[in-house]
């Protein structure tokens, strides 16, 4: 990457992580660009060269921190002692949890938020590459341990839509019970996810 491309990638992230801290701050609806382009110290000009309005950027924002997210689960996954694909699937999922628990800004904006289609977006986004490898070595883990699946994108989706949903509830609302009191089921579910998706006994 040359300085140019560098320079406009640094203004760029600056941008994304000046909207996150004023987003969760302030609200989306009471932030504006021109809150955002002032506290991060550039031009109001330089803000449309990224994105066409405030709805764009929290649209690229979602999938920014969604990657940030697949990317550290992913390396986490890569140091850890996980061995089998049901294994290293609660895994993450057990990460992704404690990631929301421990931040709970990153989690009223994602966790309501982490659908398919971000997962798709994020995964298919050439500036999200490690996100990719951790979709990579989802397709890699099933032939690692001879896993069948004629529909892993369903499967991943399946289990994306579910995290998300019962992450959010759980822990910002309580409800229907704390996210320590339902994650053993969740755990439960995700196994018959699994079974349900594969034609082998895991």
């Amino acid at each position: 990457m040359g300085k140019v491309e560098e320079n406009k990638k640094q203004k760029k992230d600056l941008l994304l992580k000046t909207a996150f801290r004023l987003f969760t701050e302030k609200g989306f609806s009471k932030t504006t660009i021109s809150d955002i382009v002032q506290e991060a110290g550039l031009a109001k000009g330089t803000f449309y060269l990224y994105f066409q309005d405030k709805y764009d950027l929290r649209n690229e924002l979602i999938v920014f921190k969604a990657g940030q997210l697949f990317d550290d689960a992913h390396r986490a996954l890569e140091t850890s002692h996980a061995s089998g694909f049901e294994e290293e699937l609660l895994f993450i999922t057990d990460y992704i949890i404690d990631c929301f628990r421990s931040q709970h800004a990153l989690m009223e904006f994602v966790a309501k938020n982490l659908s398919w289609g971000i997962f798709q977006n994020t995964v298919s986004d050439t500036g999200f590459l490690t996100s990719q490898k951790f979709y990579e070595h989802f397709l890699e883990s099933m032939l690692k341990y001879g896993v069948h699946c004629d529909t892993p994108e369903l499967m991943l989706f399946t289990i994306i839509e579910l995290i998300g949903s019962t992450s959010y509830n759980c822990i910002l609302y309580s409800q229907p019970v704390p996210i320590e009191e339902y994650l053993p089921y969740l755990h439960s579910i995700l196994r018959q996810i699994i079974r349900i998706y594969t034609d082998e006994k895991i």
